[in-house]
């Protein structure tokens, strides 16, 4: 059978369907958004009413393979990844993830994994390669087979509430840049409350939160998870911060870098591989359950291969550890193509001062390389920020471990000086690549994060992100204006 009819009939899913049907007539759901993920990780799909969720959960729902790509054109004139001659892909949803809206609760979404149309001359049924959430799971489904290990990941988004100008446009920041400040925290707290009181209610674990150093610039953080259901989460976040934004009148912004002279907003993420535990349901006082259980569900226990072994060093990583900050050291360059996405990305590098990493090294409490071990048995990967794609990310750093625990890579020693004092003392350190064009080059110069982008998703992606650049650099700016206007020769 194809892929396609393969995810259909897996074993259990028809009884998941039946159980979101009682969920839709325990709810009162009217509509569902089917939703799946961009290559930039926008939230595409269809919304269909309620009543047809058998008929969609069996035969899918049709929408252009352009959506994967935001349905964007070139500067060219071009359709980014696929013309309007090409097929419809097909949508299906995963019923695990159901959950009702909690600003309109006659509304649900659920996450789809797409595949190739039915009646495609080659391939037809089989998994879409742009898709980006259907690849993360196959990504990690042969990691484990491999390893006996599986990822989970914890994310730190921050972002920043923007008041709007008479334009409608972000003018500034809602509250002051001053970091952690319980006032400047509270000023926004008709927001943030808000969030969280949308995020337990779909099913995100809420944690600790604070007030960070730019204007209205705030993170909340969840509990983590394996790195699919938390790349779902962060998914619904944003979505939760929009919806927020808009009752109150506010611009939540995801963007890198709004402003010059203060910190950027990073996505730092705290990785870890395991083995074992078990799957446990968090209602979160939520009762009933307003959704599946699978959207209230976390990974829980089992044996973390990044902890330290203490007869030996009580701070470094473990073996396991050791080989996977190897495996991302070699791969640095490639997999700042992935987290910092844009080209605004690297206004947050070229801010000196900021503790954004801009060196490739590793080290423990030392937020001046690109990876620190933040505490025993997890390390963060600091050079990603809060536009990235998370699915993308999941699935490179899946392959960079899965190289340098194949490859024995030794990361060296951990760097525990200020990354600057260490090099004006003679250390060798390689940069981070400082633009977008020349983080896609060294991307398309390596072929282990290549292929966590198989087939057309790498092809979709470094178009989309090509043209970014190439539109950037045929843009006259204002600093042009202001710099060359009156300049003679």
């Amino acid at each position: 059978m194809s892929d396609l009819q393969n995810h259909v009939d897996a074993p259990g899913r028809a009884e998941l369907v039946k159980q979101v049907r009682e969920k839709i007539n325990e709810l009162g759901i009217t509509y569902i958004y089917f939703q799946f993920i961009s290559v930039t990780g926008r939230i595409v799909g269809k919304g269909i009413p309620a009543d047809h969720w058998e008929a969609v959960s069996s035969r899918g729902f049709q929408l252009v393979y352009g959506s994967t790509a935001n349905l964007f054109i070139d500067r060219h004139g071009n359709y980014i990844g696929y013309g309007p001659e090409a097929s419809e892909l097909v949508g299906i949803p995963d019923p695990e993830t159901f959950v009702q809206l909690p600003w309109d609760k006659r509304v649900a979404r659920v996450f789809c994994t797409c595949f190739r149309n039915r009646e495609e001359n080659v391939n037809p049924g089989g998994a879409l390669t742009s898709d980006c959430r259907g690849n993360l799971r196959r990504i990690m489904k042969e990691f484990e087979g491999k390893h006996g290990m599986h990822l989970r990941a914890g994310t730190e988004p921050e972002m920043m509430w923007l008041q709007k100008g008479e334009s409608g446009l972000p003018e500034t920041g809602f509250s002051k840049p001053n970091c952690y400040h319980i006032d400047q925290f509270e000023s926004l707290r008709p927001a943030f409350m808000k969030v969280i009181e949308y995020s337990q209610a779909m099913g995100l674990d809420m944690i600790q939160g604070d007030h960070e150093d730019a204007p209205g610039q705030l993170e909340l953080n969840w509990m983590f998870d394996d790195v699919l259901r938390n790349s779902d989460r962060l998914t619904t976040y944003r979505q939760i911060c929009a919806q927020v934004a808009r009752e109150h009148g506010l611009v939540a912004c995801f963007m890198s870098k709004p402003f010059m002279g203060v910190s950027a907003s990073g996505c730092h993420h705290n990785v870890s591989l395991w083995s074992g535990g078990e799957d446990e349901v968090n209602s979160l006082h939520n009762d009933p359950i307003p959704g599946m259980a699978g959207a209230f569900t976390y990974r829980r226990g089992g044996d973390n291969h990044f902890m330290p072994d203490p007869s030996i060093d009580a701070k470094k990583p473990g073996p396991v550890g050791l080989k996977s900050i190897g495996g991302v050291m070699a791969h640095l360059g490639a997999l700042t193509a992935i987290g910092s996405s844009t080209v605004n990305s690297y206004r947050r590098l070229w801010d000196t001062g900021f503790w954004a990493p801009v060196f490739a090294d590793w080290g423990y409490q030392n937020r001046t390389c690109a990876l620190r071990v933040s505490a025993p048995g997890r390390f963060e990967y600091r050079s990603v920020d809060s536009m990235v794609n998370p699915y993308l990310m999941g699935a490179a750093l899946l392959r960079a471990f899965d190289d340098g625990i194949d490859r024995d890579l030794d990361p060296g020693e951990a760097e525990e000086r200020n990354i600057y004092e260490a090099m004006e003392a003679g250390k060798q350190v390689k940069k981070l690549p400082m633009s977008l064009g020349e983080a896609l080059d060294r991307l398309d110069g390596d072929e282990v994060i290549k292929s966590a982008m198989p087939d057309e998703m790498y092809k979709v992606y470094t178009h989309y992100k090509r043209d970014e650049w190439e539109k950037y650099m045929a843009t006259v700016t204002n600093w042009d204006l202001e710099t060359y206007w009156d300049c003679l020769p």
